[in-house]
Formats: structure tokens, C-alpha cells, sequence
């Protein structure tokens, strides 16, 4: 992008993450810069997403468009788990196999995140298309004597025999008792025992399609081999960032370093960046619960998807975000004021004699206080206060210049695209409020036949086309210079 090498060049401070291997801020460098290397535990495709995995995906997105927007060339990769103990149990209840049964799921996964503007990685690797790698993998560990066979042919990673386990979560390996293992891919957080590389083929597994040939026997890969594999496959044997939700500390992600260190002898990931969970309306949300709810029923609320992201931002990647509809109200009518303020920009008349604005000033002070909460861990609450800030301070200048440099309008048109790239909340109301040319004709033919009415003095007739109008989205503004109006979407109080 243009201003790439700007943001990079201009930084005020190192972008500083806060790296849970470490447990500490520290400044972020990648081993072979300007290249970054990410790998994104993402969902396991068994049911459809909801907006507590969203909010990862909101952050995986944000830290990617940051990174690009600070010149960063980015590799970025989220995996699709299409084999464990879930989509088989998954598969097997709708008496499908996994390869039928899994697609619609990620299908949908990535049609929502389109619609909340989250930008498409570099790859999506489903662990099924990774198996034979798997099993070169898990034959390395055996050599290596760091996994051991069983007779009725898995394999388990011998945890006594690789002294740094439990370096990311603080578990103390010791406490395992000699010989302990565990075949489920969820078990108990602070229960450190053997875990699956491979997992001999049960009846279920045969019948879903979920078993493959190996020096064992027929199987399946566990699932914490799965993200190893795919992640040193596609990216390399050290990543810059592995990210996740703060569940997966323990034992996903201590079980991938214990096993891709163990292979390869090198450090498997330089950060670690994990995220906070998500309340809904309060309350704790989960599948096994039954208080979840999908970006397409928030949709179907009338909550416009750059409100939905708008939320998700709101607060720090860290920090607990309680999810609630009110909240998407007031993200709804936060939307509505940049749409607004942009359409402002637009309008404003422009005059090479005006001088003595603020607005370059306005633009300095804003991209430099946006950048400082960015590389503050990704500080995205005070990124937004920056950008509103920024456009509270600049509606005021043009209430008191209503005519303006054309230099001062442009530029602040381009750092407003400029932020955006980063949060993309006019890139997703824009898509989402685009109209179709028959509509805006509509528009048109119903703001003149209001006209007409209002001609006539018939105002029962004007106000129900007024209130037909503003059924569609439509809300209209009378001015001397006659009748203008814009879209706003529900769940924002017209103004």
C-alpha cells in the first residue's frame, strides 16, 4: 500500500506484544524482517461459528492489517481442524463421512468473515490434506525417543523426556504420574500426562472416513499434532506469532511446542498471543450451554455487520468484552458517524483562498496518537477513541470553517481511508450500504412524489412515503436547498 513504508519509518514506539511465553510486553522484531510469519489455531469444523470465535477472528484480523499497514509483509495462516474426536462423534451421529459432513461448516466460517471485513490469509490448510505428513512427523518423534508405540497402535509423546514442558502454561510436568496418558483431544487443564500423537482407529473412525494407513496400524492423527504439522508445513520450522484463544494455552499450544521442538530441535513460535474469551450478555458463552449466537442471526436482528465488528473492537484482545445488544446500538450509531463524517468530507466546499484550519495538525496529532495505542499490544479501544476523537475535533473546525482548502479536505479524506485499513469499519458499512441502481431510482421516485404531496398539502401522503423510507433504511433530511438523503442502518436512532 502506498503508505506503507510511512508507517513503518514514522514509528513513534517499537509495536510492543504482549508474548505469553514470556509472560511480558516485548518488542516485536520478526526473525527475517520485513517478513512476519503467523500461524492462527482457527475452528474446528463440526458446527457452525459463533461470535465468541469471532472475536479471535476479529483479533487475528486486526494484528494482520496492522502489520501491513506498518510495512510488514505478512504470511499469514489459520488452519480448519476437519478430524478430531468432535467432527467424527459430529459425523457419525448424521451417519455422514467427516469429508461430507465438515465443508458447509468452513463455508459458512469464511462467508461471515468476509461479511465482517476480515481479510482473507494466505492459507487455510484442513488437517485431512496434512495426514502423510503427520505420519513422517510422528515417525521423527519415535527416532528421536521422544514418543513411544502401544500395543494396540497409537503413539503418545513422552512428556518426561522433553524438560521444558510446561514453559508456556506455568503446569508443573513433575506432577504427572509415570506412565499416565491421555487419548481425548479435551481433557482436564491442569492435567499433564502422555498425550496422542496417533490414535489407533476405532469402528466410528473407519465408518466416518477418519482412518488412514500407518507404521501402526490404521489411524488418526491427534489433534494437537494436527497445528504443528500444518503450521511448520506451511511456514517453516520457527514462527514469527502464534495466536489462539487463552483456552488453548494448555494443552493445545504446550503439547505443539513440546512436539515441534522435539522434531526439530529449534524454538517453534517467538510469540504467543492468546485471547480473552467473550461474555454474552453477561453470562458465560458455549455450545454446550446453548447461549451462542451467530453473526447471521445479529444480521437477521438488524444489526448491520460493521456494527458487529465495531463491537468486537471495542475492547483490548486481553481484556474480558461483555457482548451485548445494547452494545451493538451504540456501535450501530458510532458507524453511522463516520459514514457521516465522511459524506461531510465529500460535501464540504473547498476554496484555495481560505487558509488558517487545524486540520493538518488534527491529521498529525491522530495518526500518531492511532499508531502509539496500536503498538501498545494492539490497544485497539484507544485506536477507535483516536479515530472519534479525530472526528469530533475535525466536525468542529468545519463548523467554524464551512469552507475549507481542498488540500485540508483531501487529506483528511486519506488518513481517514488510511485508519481504516486498519479497523475496516467504513470498508464493511460501505460494502453493506451499497445500492443498487434500481433501488436508488426507487428513492428518487418516492422523494419527488413526496414532494408532489407536500406541493398539494397533502401531508398524510408525505408522511407515510416519509415512514416507507425509513422502512428501507432511508432516512431523509429537509433543507433549503431540498430534500437530501442517506441510508442508516437499524439499530441507529435517527438523528
Amino acid at each position: 500500500m502506498p503508505d506503507a513504508e510511512e508507517n513503518r519509518n514514522s514509528t513513534i514506539m517499537p509495536l510492543r506484544l504482549y508474548n505469553t511465553l514470556s509472560r511480558r510486553l516485548q518488542e516485536f522484531e520478526p526473525l527475517d524482517p520485513p517478513r512476519v510469519r503467523i500461524y492462527a489455531c482457527g475452528p474446528t469444523i463440526y458446527d457452525f461459528a459463533h461470535i465468541g470465535n469471532f472475536r479471535s477472528f476479529i483479533v487475528y484480523d486486526l494484528l494482520h492489517r496492522y502489520l501491513e499497514w506498518r510495512g510488514f509483509e505478512v504470511r499469514f495462516v489459520m488452519n480448519f481442524t476437519d478430524v478430531d474426536d468432535r467432527t467424527i462423534h459430529a459425523a457419525a451421529q448424521r451417519g455422514v463421512r467427516i469429508d461430507e459432513f465438515t465443508p458447509p461448516f468452513a463455508e459458512a466460517i469464511l462467508r461471515d468473515a468476509d461479511a465482517l471485513g476480515i481479510q482473507r490469509v494466505d492459507s487455510y490448510p484442513r488437517a485431512t490434506d496434512f495426514v502423510p505428513q503427520m505420519v513422517e512427523f510422528v515417525e521423527r518423534l519415535v527416532a528421536n525417543g521422544l514418543a513411544y508405540p502401544t500395543e494396540e497402535g497409537s503413539v503418545y509423546f513422552d512428556i518426561s523426556e522433553f524438560p521444558e514442558y510446561g514453559k508456556l502454561s506455568g503446569i508443573d510436568p513433575d506432577t504427572v504420574r509415570s506412565g499416565a496418558r491421555v487419548a481425548v483431544d479435551d481433557y482436564e487443564k491442569e492435567d499433564a500426562r502422555d498425550f496422542a500423537l496417533w490414535k489407533a482407529a476405532k469402528p466410528v473412525d473407519v465408518e466416518t472416513g477418519a482412518a488412514w494407513d500407518s507404521p501402526w496400524g490404521l489411524g488418526r492423527p491427534g489433534w494437537h499434532l494436527e497445528c504443528s504439522v500444518m503450521g511448520l508445513s506451511e511456514l517453516g520450522d520457527t514462527l514469527d506469532i502464534h495466536l489462539g484463544g487463552e483456552d488453548l494455552i494448555f494443552p493445545h499450544h504446550e503439547d505443539e511446542i513440546a512436539q515441534s521442538e522435539g522434531a526439530t530441535g529449534k524454538p517453534f513460535a517467538r510469540f504467543w498471543l492468546h485471547i480473552k474469551h467473550l461474555l454474552l450478555e453477561g453470562e458465560k458463552m458455549s455450545k454446550s450451554l446453548g447461549n451462542t449466537v451467530s453473526v447471521q442471526e445479529l444480521v437477521d436482528e438488524g444489526f448491520e455487520p460493521a456494527a458487529v465488528r465495531h463491537r468486537l473492537l471495542s475492547a483490548q484482545y486481553r481484556s474480558e468484552l461483555n457482548f451485548t445488544r445494547e452494545g451493538l446500538r451504540g456501535s450501530a450509531a458510532a458507524i453511522q458517524r463516520l459514514v457521516d463524517f465522511r459524506e461531510r468530507l465529500r460535501e464540504v466546499p473547498v476554496s484555495d483562498s481560505v487558509q488558517g484550519t487545524r486540520v493538518h495538525q488534527l491529521i498529525h496529532e491522530a495518526r500518531e496518537s492511532f499508531q502509539a495505542a496500536l503498538d501498545d499490544d494492539l490497544n485497539a479501544p484507544n485506536a477507535l477513541a483516536a479515530l472519534f476523537g479525530f472526528v469530533r475535533e475535525v466536525n468542529a473546525e468545519l463548523d467554524h470553517h464551512p469552507v475549507i482548502p481542498p488540500g485540508d479536505r483531501d487529506a483528511t479524506l486519506e488518513v481517514l481511508a488510511s485508519l481504516d485499513r486498519v479497523l475496516g469499519l467504513l470498508e464493511v458499512a460501505s460494502a453493506e450500504r451499497a445500492l443498487d441502481s434500481d433501488l436508488a431510482s426507487w428513492v428518487e421516485e418516492r422523494i419527488e412524489a413526496r414532494s408532489e404531496a407536500r406541493v398539494r398539502r397533502d401531508f398524510a401522503t408525505a408522511d407515510r412515503i416519509r415512514d416507507e423510507l425509513a422502512a428501507r433504511g432511508v432516512l431523509l433530511e429537509d433543507t433549503p436547498q431540498g430534500t437530501r438523503w442517506k441510508v442508516v442502518r437499524r439499530g441507529v436512532e435517527p438523528s
